[in-house]
């Protein structure tokens, strides 16, 4: 990679940590769908508080909650302490945890102590993260190994963000053939590959062609939280590229929308939900709807920039927020969680 390039890579992803915490850039037009819904508060729960707990197991891992620190950042000193700050929580907490796009390290190794976190984080389910495009701009399987080994991963991220390169200076934007390259990876490494959007969501098509292709798990990673074409419009480029990103705030499909359309598709594949979940009860809705794990990105990331005490705290609440939401459930465990019969569709 020539030098001006990692400058250049260097900058977007210090750009997309200052715009992400300076900026409004959530989707406009367009919200997560969990409002649509609403859980029929159960005023005999027949349970005791004291025994109602938040552990599942995910992909061979156990967990204290279910929730995904989703891939954020990484690549630049900042990315790296607050990455650390994340990773000591999750393991705190019980948490997984992605790190943001390997692509940098993995083109000069120089990068890679700023993705590392294991040692902040030895027990922690871990994903590893390269974009799926670089699959059809040289990279293999053995650059996917190589981004699992770099952070002693568990599983890896391979995401799909067609939009974002497409309103993005110097973006990628072949993404032809991939699903063959994707069964590629799937089918060549040892660990979990999990096949996540960015802020846009996945149909039932593309799901079912993930299916095909052998994928563990996907996250649907819907609109109603961050859009990434509102981050690269900030981030300024000509006033072309500005135009057009501007023209996406409410593109995508909803995260509630886009969770159900994979679960018809691929009744019996793990899923993960995340886009726009700011609380515990955004966190038991998705468990409801039928995810596995629930991520959580703009919430962590704000409050790791504050504190490592800030982030705490805020793990801490959402995770009460879940636990208080199943009490009044009825719901000792995520397992029953997952089967309640009391979330329901919101009057109009």
């Amino acid at each position: 990679m020539a030098d001006d390039s990692v400058r250049d890579i260097e900058q977007r992803k210090s750009d997309h940590i200052r715009i992400n915490v300076e900026q409004d850039v959530r989707g406009k037009g367009i919200t997560t769908g969990f409002e649509a819904y609403r859980f029929l508060h159960q005023a005999l729960p027949e349970i005791d508080f004291g025994g109602v707990t938040t552990t599942c197991h995910v992909l061979g891992h156990s967990l204290g909650a279910p929730i995904l620190i989703s891939s954020m950042t990484g690549g630049v000193p900042r990315a790296a302490e607050i990455n650390r700050t994340l990773a000591a929580a999750a393991q705190h907490f019980g948490l997984a945890m992605g790190v943001g796009s390997q692509r940098l390290a993995l083109e000069q190794a120089q990068f890679e102590q700023y993705y590392r976190v294991r040692d902040a984080a030895p027990d922690i389910l871990l994903f590893a993260n390269i974009g799926a495009v670089q699959l059809n701009y040289g990279y293999g399987v053995e650059d996917c190994l190589r981004a699992v080994r770099m952070v002693e991963a568990d599983a890896l991220f391979l995401h799909l963000n067609p939009l974002q390169e497409a309103v993005q200076v110097g973006g990628n934007v072949n993404f032809g053939g991939l699903a063959a390259r994707i069964h590629e990876v799937c089918h060549a490494l040892p660990i979990p590959v999990v096949v996540k959007e960015v802020g846009w969501g996945i149909s039932a098509e593309v799901a079912q062609l993930l299916v095909e292709a052998g994928v563990s798990a996907i996250d649907v990673a819907g609109a109603g939280g961050t859009s990434w074409s509102e981050v690269e419009r900030h981030r300024g480029g000509s006033a072309h590229l500005q135009r057009v990103a501007g023209s996406f705030a409410s593109w995508g499909i909803s995260t509630v929308e886009s969770l159900l359309a994979v679960r018809r598709a691929a009744p019996n594949l793990t899923v993960f939900a995340s886009g726009g979940l700011r609380t515990g009860i955004d966190v038991a809705k998705a468990i409801a709807l039928g995810a596995s794990l629930a991520g959580l990105a703009s919430p962590a990331l704000r409050a790791a920039v504050q504190s490592e005490t800030a982030l705490h705290e805020e793990l801490a609440a959402i995770i009460a927020e879940l636990r208080t939401t199943m009490f009044c459930l009825g719901a000792s465990t995520i397992g029953e969680l997952s089967r309640t019969p009391h979330l329901v569709l919101a009057p109009a």
